[in-house]
């Protein structure tokens, strides 16, 4: 059954992956994340890096999304985030770009980013606020604490957005 979820999944993935659609409409393809498990080990600590745990998070990130070809990835500039999208970058060939959190720009992300395939790195209380942007709803509650495994997919295609969230954990 695992075998079966796991072969659709990365079905939907390379399908929503194109760039173009057969009836030349654009679409781009947001992919949002939260980042790996950070090391807790220090209360003070405002910039903490991932742990073991965390790292090989990050990996199975880059594994699950291999087929995807990327053409941005964007992540807040704190050691977690950066740690998050390195593998699915290096996988890529890309460097990763930084946004901030405080000023979520939905509309310059599209504008900059129109017919690609972008991941987008972020926290359990900035991640679904910028897919709700995107949405122009509040479909998406912060997430919990400890689920480091959301999957948020936004497909654009001109003025129409599709959207669901998994949940995927290793």
């Amino acid at each position: 059954m695992k075998f079966l979820v796991t072969f659709i999944f990365i079905g939907f993935l390379s399908l929503s992956s194109c760039s173009e659609k057969s009836d030349n409409k654009t679409l781009t393809t947001l992919y949002f994340i939260r980042h790996s498990e950070k090391d807790r080990s220090n209360p003070d600590n405002k910039n903490p890096h991932l742990t073991i745990l965390g790292k090989e998070r990050a990996q199975y990130w880059a594994e699950v999304l291999q087929h995807i070809k990327f053409d941005a990835i964007y992540t807040t500039n704190y050691n977690r985030t950066i740690e998050t999208g390195a593998p699915t970058a290096k996988n890529n060939n890309l460097t990763v770009q930084f946004y901030n959190a405080d000023k979520l720009d939905a509309e310059k992300m599209l504008i900059d980013n129109k017919g690609n395939n972008v991941l987008i790195v972020g926290h359990s209380d900035t991640t679904p606020k910028f897919v709700n942007k995107f949405l122009e709803t509040n479909s998406y509650q912060e997430i919990d604490d400890s689920n480091n495994g959301n999957l948020y997919i936004l497909t654009i295609t001109d003025d129409i957005i599709t959207d669901f969230l998994l949940t995927m954990n290793p």
